[in-house]
């Protein structure tokens, strides 16, 4: 499992403001409604292969914004994600596979203290450094999940039948990692 070309070991860290932690859900079984959360870090510390490697990243629950704020306040409350009580989510990878660009990232996702194993399909798009000198990698990763199994489990039914919001949830991720210095 050779690391893709152009990433260097070493540590990197998520830059939030070139980054996008979201998910997508379908509401009343006719439209898809999508939130982001506004903070989190993450680490990878890359090894000489991909299998040499670790990532750890934290998502502050607080920081949802769905652009809809009656939403977001109740996204936010104990129906969901009971941010008083569960502040943050987590993400550990345990596992690397696949090769080149594409590779499926393992790990233990937590919500609500409840962790369960999610792939993430991983996108690796390259390296650069930017006009100030910071090295730069990207990646788009996609997982699906049941929201039930995080105890997720609020909803309302329909009058016509079916449920307000979907047990599955599309999470997309569009991240900027940083080469730190070595030091």
């Amino acid at each position: 499992m050779t690391l893709p070309e152009g990433l260097i070991p070493g540590v990197w860290t998520l830059d939030m403001s070139h980054s996008e932690i979201g998910f997508t859900v379908r509401h009343a079984g006719i439209s898809k409604v999508r939130g982001r959360f506004k903070e989190a870090a993450a680490e990878a510390r890359v090894g000489e292969s991909l299998a040499d490697s670790s990532l750890h990243a934290s998502v502050q629950t607080a920081s949802f914004d769905s652009g809809d704020p009656n939403r977001d306040a109740h996204v936010k409350g104990p129906d969901f994600f009971d941010v008083e009580r569960y502040p943050e989510m987590t993400f550990r990878a345990t596992s690397i596979r696949g090769e080149g660009e594409d590779f499926v990232l393992t790990g233990d996702l937590t919500i609500r203290d409840v962790t369960r194993p999610v792939d993430l399909e991983v996108e690796y798009s390259g390296v650069a450094v930017d006009p100030f000198g910071a090295t730069r990698a990207g990646f788009s990763a996609e997982a699906e999940i049941s929201r039930k199994e995080f105890g997720l489990t609020w909803n309302a039914a329909l009058e016509a039948g079916g449920l307000l919001v979907s047990d599955k949830v599309r999470i997309n991720v569009e991240a900027a990692m940083a080469k730190q210095a070595q030091g």
